[in-house]
């Protein structure tokens, strides 16, 4: 079968992250990625339809699906540059607002839930899938694209090579592996095109094995990026628990120095977790423990915070009451005495706090009484 739409390929993005990009060439980017955004969809929506018409339809539907999901991914980060593009109407704090939202993350969907990836990459993660599922349809370009299809694998191969220089010692010899294979798989296909041999049923296969490829390597470099950037957190975060911890054992050992009765919450320490993990599973149980003592220290900042607070508030409402008795009651010695009595609660540590707002509420009522 013969693919009606051209093959494209996605647009090299300009600049860098913050970085503030002419606006001549965020411009070309743009029309460009907005040309790619219709004809990606345009393919897509062909891919479906071949794919529904496939005995294979079941088991390619997945590939479906996450490709129209990293499309629409794409397509709504686009939309946001273009509102902030604003027709052109843009100066440096908007251009560099825009190169943010070119190189930030964008959540695109990854199998078994979501990957952040940069807007490039997932137009690239977009041309990878629409390439593995042209070739798993068996989906073939006409004859004037072959020639045009070979230039955008010479491309896709080129962009492996820079990914395989990205991934860590520990697997970069098999990416190579995998690079020079099909970089060797090209040059025959190119040479056999070239001499006029018919290559149609051999392109897929290598198509496919690209797509892959290019794939899994971007996914490992996001999903690598990703992890870094949960250890970062990780540690920023501790850190900030450590802090809040230290402030809120302050906290409890004023209020139980101060009231009575006081809260009994205990108030965890943060580095009793030990360092940050590095491997993905233990990093994964870190943080979620790491929330645990956020929240225990966010209910014992609150309790001991309360007994406090409702010290003070007694207090002040003992004074305010006395304020309000010159007015109305000037002189009564027995409100002169509930004052005194109060006043003897608050200065005595530990505050007894039901024996002061019981004299506050007397003071009251007695108060509310003489009107």
């Amino acid at each position: 079968m013969t693919v009606r739409t051209p093959i494209v390929s996605a647009p090299a993005p300009p600049g860098r992250m913050g970085s503030s990009v002419p606006a001549t060439e965020l411009l070309s980017y743009l029309g460009a990625l907005g040309e790619w955004r219709d004809r990606r969809k345009a393919e897509l929506d062909e891919l479906d339809q071949a794919a529904l018409h496939s005995p294979d339809g079941d088991a390619l539907s997945a590939d479906i699906v996450l490709s129209m999901t990293v499309w629409k991914a794409v397509s709504d980060r686009y939309e946001l540059i273009l509102v902030t593009w604003d027709s052109g109407r843009v100066g440096q704090q908007e251009t560099e607002r825009i190169s943010t939202l070119i190189w930030g993350g964008l959540d695109a969907g990854g199998a078994g839930g979501s990957l952040a990836v940069s807007l490039p990459e997932a137009c690239k993660l977009s041309d990878a899938l629409a390439s593995s599922l042209r070739a798993k349809l068996a989906l073939q370009p006409g004859d004037a694209d072959l020639a045009a299809r070979l230039r955008q694998l010479r491309a896709q191969v080129e962009r492996i090579s820079d990914l395989v220089k990205q991934e860590p010692a520990n697997v970069r010899n098999d990416a190579l592996a995998k690079h020079h294979d099909l970089d060797r798989r090209l040059v025959d296909l190119t040479d056999r095109n070239k001499r006029g041999a018919d290559i149609g049923g051999l392109i897929g296969p290598l198509d496919q094995d690209a797509a892959k490829v290019e794939r899994d390597l971007i996914v490992g470099a996001a999903t690598r990026k990703e992890r870094a950037a949960d250890v970062a957190r990780a540690r920023t975060v501790r850190s900030e628990l450590e802090a809040q911890g230290t402030a809120v054992r302050a906290l409890a050992d004023k209020a139980v120095a101060t009231v009575s009765p006081a809260p009994h919450l205990a108030v965890p320490d943060v580095t009793a977790l030990g360092a940050v993990p590095n491997t993905p599973a233990e990093l994964a149980k870190y943080l979620t423990r790491l929330d645990a003592v956020r929240r225990a220290l966010g209910q014992a900042q609150a309790a001991y915070g309360a007994a406090l607070q409702r010290r003070d508030e007694l207090a002040q409402l003992l004074d305010a009451y006395q304020v309000k008795a010159a007015s109305v009651a000037p002189g009564n010695e027995d409100l002169a005495e509930l004052y005194r009595r109060g006043r003897a609660v608050i200065e005595t540590e530990p505050v007894e706090l039901a024996r002061l707002g019981a004299l506050v509420a007397a003071y009251q009522a007695y108060l509310e009484g003489t009107k």
